[in-house]
């Protein structure tokens, strides 16, 4: 399934209307976030919902959400983009994840921290009333795209809300990620957050 074409025809689905809808747009980090509110923006008045869990640490957590406010503070001049902070709880992941730290990326515990991040996603974009949600980790080529978008769809149906198919990663998005990661001096991690990948990460 080529996401990014479905997102670029209901991009341009969207502009033809002449209206700019709401958009809850779920973040896990001000690198990954930057491409994919640059591609955004136009289309949509995009709200960011910082909502991770599974960042171990809260010295982490901290440092994530207050570089992704900085992003946006600098990035844009246009418009006001609100930051919507769903609050440090480590243990909402630790729970979820029972019986299943010892397996690889790529593998069931990151397809339940997919679901466990976008569900609270869409439930604030219901409650809240935003037009579309969509989240920034298709961005990375460490995540399993079609997980992303099968769940969103879900969800979608489910809260009876749209879902954004993505897959920022195409068009050089990932490319672009660093560049502005680069061009703003933004904080760039070398894992996704959990402590199964930060030990990973650190060959533990």
């Amino acid at each position: 399934m080529n996401y990014n074409l479905i997102m670029e025809q209901t991009l341009e689905e969207i502009k033809n209307k002449n209206q700019k809808p709401t958009l809850l747009l779920h973040v896990c980090c001000a690198p990954c976030s930057s491409a994919c509110i640059e591609r955004l923006q136009e289309v949509f008045k995009i709200t960011l919902f910082f909502y991770n869990p599974n960042i171990t640490e809260q010295e982490e957590y901290i440092k994530r959400v207050n570089e992704v406010k900085r992003f946006v503070k600098e990035f844009n001049k246009k418009e006001e983009i609100e930051v919507i902070d769903g609050g440090y709880d480590s243990e909402i992941f630790f729970k979820m994840a029972e019986g299943l730290e010892n397996c690889e990326e790529k593998g069931p515990r990151c397809y339940k921290c997919y679901k466990l991040r976008l569900k609270k996603t869409a439930e604030v974009c219901k409650i809240k009333n935003f037009d579309y949600f969509t989240t920034s980790l298709s961005l990375s080529p460490y995540k399993v795209v079609t997980w992303i978008n099968e769940i969103g769809e879900e969800l979608g149906k489910e809260y009876k809300i749209n879902f954004l198919n993505c897959d920022f990663k195409k068009k050089n998005g990932y490319k672009r990620s660093i560049e502005l990661s680069n061009e703003y001096k933004l904080y760039r991690q070398n894992y996704c957050g959990c402590i199964y990948s930060k030990n990973k990460s650190n060959n533990i």
